[in-house]
């Protein structure tokens, strides 16, 4: 739980801007400097947030807006905290501003930010809907376009219904109400171009879920069709972590590239996901 997005960016990170278009072993998926990025760390703050507000909350299960202010502030102040503590981690320049606004509105964003940061909305969600509700809390806080919360409901809502046991067949008929995903990434892999929007590159990094066998061959082909690698890998690592096991070696190299706050910080939101949801 909660490390597969940190996987995949961390993977993806070394072709961001050099992309290739082939596959990766898995003794290779993690280059020798590779390293975090804006994607681990965001995703780590949204988890935060989320349980700084639901331990405010109590055992209530979320089923209205009652909450929404205080899970949308406590995410806000998450967002602030982990962008000010690690400002080169490659922040986008609209969010590298709002980090360090005093108002700290929603920018109209459409960008990709909001799904790769959102994977804990849908494993400490106790339903379909909490997972898409708080994801759609974590994205409005910055990415409030109609395609950047769709992006991130999107990504929530998929990680919940395959911890309830649903297959990828199930998936792919939940995902309609989203995107129409109609290629193949052999079809689009020759002419895919950078995008970092949700609809251009959140579908994509479904698609490598669904083509993957296991953990690694879903990040090898994520990043296989370049573009935002880090953020397409991330992703789909997010959604491939609720049904596939992350090698230990993999795991092993990620958990060392990352700092010991970050640590910290997943460790804490897996203990909280995992009482909250025995309740």
């Amino acid at each position: 739980m909660m490390l597969g997005a940190v996987c995949g960016d961390i993977a993806g990170s070394v072709y961001e801007w050099h992309n290739i278009k082939h596959f990766l072993a898995e003794d290779k998926l993690i280059a020798f400097n590779a390293r975090f990025t804006d994607d681990t760390v965001m995703t780590c703050a949204v988890a935060k947030g989320l349980n700084k507000a639901l331990s405010g909350i109590g055992e209530t299960i979320i089923d209205d807006n009652s909450f929404d202010d205080l899970i949308s502030k406590r995410i806000v102040e998450s967002l602030v905290e982990y962008g000010r503590k690690y400002p080169y981690a490659g922040y986008g320049g609209s969010f590298r501003r709002w980090i360090h606004s005093s108002e700290h509105l929603p920018y109209n964003s459409w960008g990709n930010g909001s799904a790769m940061r959102v994977s804990y909305a849908g494993w400490v969600a106790r339903s379909l809907y909490e997972a898409e509700h708080f994801a759609e809390l974590s994205a409005a806080v910055t990415h409030n376009h109609p395609e950047g919360i769709k992006g991130a409901k999107a990504v929530a809502g998929i990680i919940f219904l395959l911890r309830d046991g649903e297959s990828k067949g199930d998936i792919r008929e939940y995902v309609k109400k989203y995107y129409n995903i109609s290629f193949t990434l052999d079809e689009i892999r020759e002419d895919y171009r950078f995008d970092v929007s949700c609809q251009g590159s959140v579908p994509q990094a479904i698609e490598a879920f669904f083509e993957g066998e296991n953990f690694s061959d879903v990040i090898s082909k994520a990043i296989s069709i370049g573009g935002d690698s880090d953020t397409i890998a991330a992703i789909a690592g997010s959604i491939a972590e609720a049904i596939y096991p992350i090698p230990d070696s993999i795991r092993k190299e990620v958990i060392n590239r990352l700092s010991d706050e970050l640590k910290d910080t997943l460790i804490e939101a897996v203990s909280f996901a995992i009482a909250r949801n025995k309740k």
